[in-house]
């Protein structure tokens, strides 16, 4: 699911790198959303269940942040190096010394790199013929909106352990809370007509997949249940955009859980070559703003369709050199670090 979502953005992507603009992507007239943009909110539903269920499951704060931190940082910075004093200084319209001498490239390296204040999308020279002008890597502006939800999360769980026997009841009914009141929230802008929040969608997407795991033991995942769903989509299509908006509102976490628990059989074999989502991800926007730059007037198909074998390549060897083996550090590191922790404590 989440490989599929990665290359949905990549084609979503394929628009505005082509052409400058996405108004003529088809969904986003039916709709009101790109195919990026759902592709997004599947990100972050599977993602609020699968760092909810790895926090249940370490019941430990070092344990988890070290998961997260190598899960993210190690394929972020090697993308970045990659990108910034590789890509960057071949393709960049100035001088390579004046590019590696100008403070845009390391505050933008700095910047994207802690994902904490935020993301900086544009290298001096970089991509400014492109039709989409400047913007190096525009897929990272969702990440520091997952690491602040991790971030909510581990401190809603730290909070909420310092009460008594029923501590985990509390903090699961915080979470089922958090997701409903962001619903009422995402609804009440909705029909002021306003636009959304990115930090509120983020959220209520995020704590909807973590809520979906708090309530896994009441939640059925029924083909009924998912048609039912289904059809309601489809028909709020047909009623019009604001329709389609409150009901995708309410489904979109079943629907897409739905998806990616119950089919099986040969879907399934597919994971057993390793996770490369991530690495789709954050490789995908400078691969195909690297065909804009040497293939003027490229088609938003030919982009696509250039694009994703290049990045799958980047993305099967970020899995196999970078990825997996920092996810295999992290019992490691999380022992050193309580390790160090514990020599602190010991009185002089």
């Amino acid at each position: 699911m989440r490989m599929a979502a990665a290359l949905a953005v990549l084609v979503s992507h394929s628009y505005p790198l082509a052409m400058g603009h996405s108004k003529l992507e088809p969904l986003k007239g039916l709709i009101g959303k790109t195919l990026g943009e759902v592709a997004v909110d599947l990100f972050f539903i599977i993602s609020g269940l699968l760092v909810t269920s790895s926090l249940y499951h370490r019941k430990n704060a070092i344990d988890f942040l070290w998961a997260r931190v190598l899960r993210i940082y190690p394929a972020l910075l090697v993308m970045l190096l990659l990108t910034v004093f590789g890509l960057g200084a071949c393709i960049t319209s100035l001088p390579v010394g004046e590019y590696l001498a100008s403070w845009q490239v390391y505050k933008y390296f700095a910047k994207c790199a802690t994902l904490i204040a935020g993301a900086l999308y544009e290298l001096p020279g970089v991509f400014n013929g492109n039709p989409y002008k400047n913007a190096v890597n525009g897929s990272l502006w969702t990440m520091p909106y997952e690491v602040r939800m991790y971030a909510i999360l581990l401190v809603s769980w730290l909070v909420f352990r310092l009460m008594g026997l029923y501590r985990q009841k509390v903090f699961e009914i915080a979470i089922v809370c958090a997701a409903a009141v962001a619903l009422v929230a995402m609804l009440c802008l909705h029909f002021m007509g306003r636009e959304d929040s990115h930090f509120l969608r983020f959220f209520y997407m995020f704590f909807s997949g973590s809520a979906f795991y708090v309530l896994r033991e009441r939640i059925r995942l029924s083909g009924i249940v998912f048609g039912v769903f289904a059809v309601g989509l489809a028909a709020s299509v047909l009623i019009g955009q604001g329709a389609f908006g409150v009901v995708y509102l309410f489904t979109a976490a079943y629907v897409w859980l739905y998806l990616a628990y119950a089919p099986s059989g040969v879907l399934r074999v597919y994971n057993q070559l390793g996770d490369y989502s991530y690495g789709v991800y954050i490789y995908a926007f400078p691969v195909q703003q690297t065909i804009a730059a040497l293939i003027p007037g490229v088609s938003v198909a030919s982009m696509t369709l250039l694009a994703a074998p290049v990045t799958i390549f980047w993305a099967v060897l970020s899995w196999k050199f970078v990825e997996r083996y920092a996810l295999s550090l992290k019992v490691l590191y999380a022992s050193h670090t309580r390790r160090l922790m514990a020599i602190r404590r010991r009185p002089a």
